[in-house]
């Protein structure tokens, strides 16, 4: 009877072991965590610089274009400067020249260049038999192209003829930017010396305002008045009053 008991504990104890090393091998195992995603990788600019055309005579004018990618400042040099991330502008280069434009962005910076050639006058070929022409100076130039603007008697307001002169004035003073000029205003003979500069300053305002109004800066010009002190016919018929009767163009230095 007793050892019937004894068989029964063990077998008791044996199924106990049993189901717990079974419940140890069936503990979950922790899972290893997904790997972070990569950091997205930042694009590097790009940027290209063309020259048209690239090879032009001192004083030409040449059109820088470029373009970009990925870049957010733009810069040009020499003497440009910031730029838009595409665009062109006319440069006048004096020297050949290299352009350099440099484009930076979150990625890195990027630069492209475009040289201009510019020849010089005297590098110009020419044959044996032909000989060297002097060109016109800027005061020769100025003689041939600015005209004087006349008016009526005792008026100031300009003629159609005036006006005309004028306008042609204006394409000579806008093709060199570099020339200043006197305006003096001038009447014949007849009147008082003073009521004559009065009349002279107010002919050389009324030239002066219409070149204005075509596009010619007012730093560009100064007047004053020899009223009929400086005639330049000095007969006394109405055709030598008529050309004293004039806003006359001197060159400024």
């Amino acid at each position: 009877m007793q050892h019937g008991s004894f068989r029964k504990s063990a077998l008791l104890l044996s199924l106990i072991t049993l189901a717990a090393f079974i419940g140890g091998c069936q503990k979950k195992v922790a899972s290893t965590p997904p790997a972070a995603a990569p950091a997205p990788m930042t694009a590097q600019p790009t940027v290209t610089l063309n020259a048209s055309p690239t090879s032009v005579n001192s004083g030409q004018t040449v059109t820088l274009a470029w373009s970009s990618t990925n870049a957010t400042d733009l810069d040009i040099e020499p003497n440009i400067g910031k730029v838009a991330p595409q665009g062109s502008t006319p440069v006048v280069p004096t020297t050949s020249t290299t352009y350099t434009i440099t484009a930076t962005g979150t990625g890195g910076s990027a630069t492209a260049t475009a040289h201009v050639d510019v020849n010089s006058s005297s590098s110009a070929p020419t044959s044996g038999m032909e000989q060297p022409t002097s060109q016109p100076g800027l005061s020769d130039l100025f003689a041939q192209n600015v005209k004087d603007a006349y008016f009526d008697l005792d008026k100031s307001d300009l003629r159609d003829d005036a006006r005309s002169a004028l306008t042609k004035d204006a394409e000579f003073l806008r093709s060199y930017p570099q020339v200043k000029v006197s305006m003096e205003g001038h009447c014949d003979e007849r009147g008082s010396t003073e009521y004559n500069l009065g009349l002279g300053q107010r002919r050389a305002e009324a030239a002066k305002n219409y070149l204005i109004s075509l596009g010619i800066t007012a730093d560009r010009m100064e007047t004053t008045s020899w009223g009929k002190e400086r005639p330049a016919c000095n007969e006394h018929t109405e055709e030598c009053w008529q050309q004293n009767r004039r806003a006359h163009f001197v060159l400024s230095h």
